[in-house]
């Protein structure tokens, strides 16, 4: 039995905003990813990457159309649903790190797992510290920490449940040009270790050029896709 996409939108329609000001965000946004596959989402501001990984994230409802992650049709999920499911099958990476300031590093990483019922979560996100280079910082808290260790912090966190697929919005863009190259490399040595899917927003040429495909937004809509040479 073939083995399903790890994100599936079909003719995915949203609009933002009331009355007079609603805009319509995604024209008919059709996009299969298959499992493994690294894709770069590039554009000008105002294309809807971020607005299209918000809905493959199941943080954005769409007005129409579907979104299947790994098969399960997001629209049939109820939110306490939607939340359990993305909480074991979606890491976010954000640009703004999304860390809580008044937790240590590795209760920023627990926390989640916790929810999801992992008896393991301190463990686990001990691991997943170490993983991103960050074994002794733990017991530190966000404000302690650089904006690249807060990044290392959150892209652990993002990838402790072991999530089918990794979505990042712009993951650099609070970073300098060093500490951004070396997000990127890890973030791309750990997802090419464990398999992961990765969806990712970007500015950058370079770092969409790291990706197996390169996907063209403006204003919503998919205008170009191209394979780009694997890592």
């Amino acid at each position: 039995m073939p083995q399903p996409a790890a994100l599936q939108l079909t003719d995915v329609h949203l609009s933002l905003g009331d009355g007079a000001s609603r805009v319509h965000i995604l024209k008919g946004m059709s996009l299969s990813v298959a499992a493994g596959e690294a894709v770069g989402l590039v554009g000008p501001s105002g294309s809807g990457k971020s607005t299209l990984l918000m809905v493959a994230a199941g943080l954005e409802r769409p007005d129409s159309g579907t979104v299947r992650i790994v098969g399960q049709d997001l629209g049939a999920l109820d939110e306490d649903g939607l939340a359990r499911f993305r909480g074991r099958t979606i890491g976010i990476v954000f640009q703004s790190f999304h860390l809580i300031p008044t937790m240590t590093a590795i209760e920023n990483v627990a926390i989640p797992l916790e929810l999801a019922g992992r008896a393991d979560a301190y463990d686990r996100a001990r691991a997943e510290l170490a993983a991103v280079g960050l074994g002794a910082r733990c017991d530190h808290y966000p404000p302690q920490l650089s904006g690249g260790e807060q990044q290392r912090v959150a892209l652990a966190r993002a990838l402790a449940p072991s999530p089918a697929i990794l979505v990042a919005d712009e993951p650099t863009g609070n970073l300098d040009a060093a500490t951004g190259q070396a997000i990127i490399d890890l973030m791309f040595a750990l997802r090419k270790e464990r398999g992961s899917t990765l969806v990712l927003v970007t500015h950058d040429a370079a770092l969409a050029d790291r990706c197996d495909r390169r996907i063209r937004l403006r204003s919503g809509e998919i205008v170009a896709a191209e394979r780009l040479a694997a890592e």
